[in-house]
């Protein structure tokens, strides 16, 4: 087996440094054979909190959320800080008198895994003293519900509704170091409304945190007098092991390959222990899973004593499928659970002992000058590393294999850029104007972005309709856009989608669009999945086409069964389902008028285009589109219906990804026409007939 023969080198930095003829293999030193989940699993859930690091804070803890109106703990993985700070806080009693503790999480799966922890341990049911909300999924009890984890983006919706979030005693931003878009407003917002209730508390809690940041930011004490502070610090340890750092001796031309190596050689050498692997996207980790599950298969044909179950984890895995990584696994199986940076931080796996880190991450990348957000695949910073290593000391001494040289790890950046430098600011910008804050460029940025994406976000919502010349929210239109839990672009769609007599089809395209995934192409039916899901692909495009397919899975009663039978994500469709709902009810709250196309395919695509007008491009004699605002080169992703196809003349897309080119992802056919009749303050007609885009007047 490949896996077996391979050459790949790895050496451990403090060990004799690996010459020509003496390289160190992977399995240079092993690690005891006892695989350890829990030490304190035959404890009683009460022993084994009071067992965690951070028990022995808690009275510190609650003294400084009581003498300060800002703590930040900076506690390091596997402290406990996540599931106890929140129940220490409910056992003082800042949850009486019906008031709410809330737990904000930048992933949903985090907010999922956790909640469901703290009502375990509560022994409570989910959804009631302890519940969660994340987009459009909400299990929590206005009335019962004590403690609440909700991702940092729902909390900044709450804030639409309630803008000084009354119903909170004590807000506690977790995850803080990994400076997600919606963290850094909710941190600029807290601040504020901290001015106005002075009994709100906010803990601001991570594993790697620039406390000396945060602690100036929030500090409203100007006195200079260190006895008037608003703002305390504390560290709390964790309870991990040590890990050694294992670094390849040569770079590597394949990490998905070698990564599948390295797995089978940490099979190989027996030693017990689940391995975690990183990769960038959902794209690798399924090929990796693939490889490996052959590989599995492969050994248990030759008898192998010991298994391997491989588990993908990512965003937009079906949750069912997210949760099997916790599941645990008897004494002669090994887990290997292959994920994407999902798994860096937000949640953590019992058993792993192991880590594979390929040193990339795919992060989203807005580049104001060309007006494109793309996903990027990009080398990790050291912070990203170290808490990658991190997830091997969990439970006992683990090892991590880094797919990199030494040299190219002190190469790497110190930490990632702050989400809110490197975004498109549009949706950003329509959620602070309504919420009251007019003056954006004052709003207080811990990391203020680029101006010239402030003015990108701006020109783009004046195009939209969502805001007037003076720079002001329009009313219906602009107030109406940022209720909606979808981009700005998918907003406006939605509600242009009555004055087009297509509101019925345009809602489902909007629910299947928040799916990743709805084509199932299993490894070894390629063929046949490409055959069943030509059946539901159309010339208009990818919009159209998963139009069809949810219609199909409606006329065949939402059958699982149909579902197998065609490749498509039954969990995923059930998904779009329940998103409709929602979306549709949004919609009847604002009377748009509920109406069909009766099968005219040209007004949904106008009303397509209505909405994704700056996503356009035009086809070059090249064979490849141009950008019609810079003339950026662009290509139909190989996953589009209309890949492989003769090329329509124009298009819209709803993103794109940069790989080794410039993918747009879903993909739909427009006229040029539509884009100026529909976008006059963006496109013009020029005088030979070709369409220009233009400078839009909002500041």
């Amino acid at each position: 087996m490949a896996a077996r023969r391979s050459t790949m080198k790895f050496w451990k930095p403090g060990s004799e440094a690996p010459g020509i003829s003496e390289e160190r293999e992977l399995n240079t030193e092993t690690i005891g054979s006892t695989a350890v989940f829990n030490p304190y699993i035959a404890l009683s859930i009460e022993k084994q909190r009071q067992k965690l690091p951070v028990f022995k804070h808690r009275n510190n803890i609650l003294y400084l959320v009581e003498s300060f109106q800002t703590v930040i703990i900076v506690g390091e993985t596997g402290c406990g800080k996540t599931t106890q700070i929140p129940q220490y806080l409910l056992e003082a009693g800042w949850a009486a008198e019906g008031r709410v503790i809330g737990v904000t999480q930048p992933r949903r799966v985090a907010a999922i895994s956790v909640a469901g922890r703290v009502a375990e341990e509560r022994g409570a049911r989910i959804g009631h003293e302890v519940g969660y909300s994340i987009r459009f999924d909400d299990c929590s009890d206005p009335q019962a519900t004590r403690i609440k984890f909700l991702t940092d983006g729902m909390l900044v919706r709450e804030m639409m509704a309630d803008p000084l979030l009354k119903k909170y005693s004590v807000l506690m931003l977790d995850e803080a170091h990994e400076r997600t878009l919606y963290t850094d407003i909710a941190i600029g917002l807290l601040k504020k409304i901290q001015k106005k209730r002075r009994d709100l508390r906010l803990i601001v809690a991570s594993a790697t945190l620039d406390a000396k940041k945060f602690h100036e930011f929030f500090n409203l004490n100007e006195s200079g007098d260190p006895n008037k502070d608003t703002c305390g610090i504390l560290t709390v340890e964790g309870r991990t092991f040590p890990v050694d750092i294992f670094y390849t001796v040569s770079p590597v031309p394949d990490y998905v390959k070698a990564t599948v190596e390295t797995v089978m050689k940490i099979h190989d050498t027996d030693d017990s222990g689940d391995v975690l692997v990183f990769l960038t996207g959902q794209e690798e980790v399924e090929k990796v899973a693939s490889l490996l599950k052959d590989q599995a298969r492969s050994l248990s044909r030759q008898g192998m004593r010991k298994h391997l179950r491989v588990l993908p984890m990512y965003s937009g895995l079906p949750y069912a499928e997210q949760m099997k990584v916790f599941e645990r696994v008897p004494a002669t199986v090994r887990k290997v659970v292959v994920a994407t940076n999902i798994a860096e931080t937000s949640i953590t796996i019992n058993g792993i002992v192991f880590v594979i880190d390929c040193a990339f991450v795919k992060l989203r990348a807005y580049n104001p000058s060309t007006a494109i957000e793309s996903l990027v695949v990009t080398p990790i910073s050291k912070a990203s590393a170290s808490q990658r290593a991190g997830r091997a000391g969990r439970n006992r001494p683990g090892k991590c294999f880094r797919l990199y040289t030494e040299e190219d790890f002190e190469r790497l950046p110190p930490s990632t850029v702050p989400e809110m430098q490197r975004t498109n600011l549009a949706p950003v910008i329509l959620q602070l104007k309504a919420l009251g804050i007019d003056n954006v460029l004052r709003f207080s940025f811990l990391s203020p972005p680029p101006a010239q994406t402030m003015v990108q976000a701006l020109e783009l919502l004046y195009a939209l309709g969502g805001l007037d010349n003076y720079g002001r929210l329009t009313d219906p239109l602009g107030i109406r856009m940022a209720e909606f839990p979808l981009s700005p672009m998918f907003a406006k769609m939605l509600l242009e989608s009555g004055n087009f007599g297509c509101s019925k089809e345009i809602v489902t395209i909007a629910a299947m669009m928040q799916i990743q995934n709805i084509f199932v192409i299993p490894p070894n039916q390629k063929k046949n999945a490409a055959r069943q899901h030509r059946k539901f692909a159309v010339a208009e495009g990818d919009h159209l086409t998963m139009l069809n397919v949810y219609e199909a899975y409606l006329k065949h009663q939402k059958s699982s069964q149909w579902c197998q039978q065609h490749y498509l994500n039954y969990k995923g469709l059930q998904r779009a389902t329940t998103v409709r709902e929602q979306l549709r009810r949004l919609m009847t709250k604002f009377k748009v008028v509920w109406t069909s196309s009766e099968g005219d395919p040209d007004v949904i695509l106008r009303c397509i285009a209505s909405g994704f007008f700056s996503n356009a491009a035009r086809i070059h004699h090249s064979g490849s589109y141009r950008t019609l605002r810079d003339e950026r080169e662009l290509h139909i992703h190989p996953t589009s219906v209309l890949y492989g196809e003769k090329p329509p003349k124009w298009v819209v897309f709803n993103e794109v990804m940069q790989t080794s080119k410039y993918f747009m992802r879903d993909v739909t056919a427009v006229e040029s026409s539509w884009l100026v009749e529909l976008a006059p303050h963006f496109y013009k007609q020029a005088k030979h007939g070709s369409l220009s885009s233009k400078r839009s007047r909002v500041l």
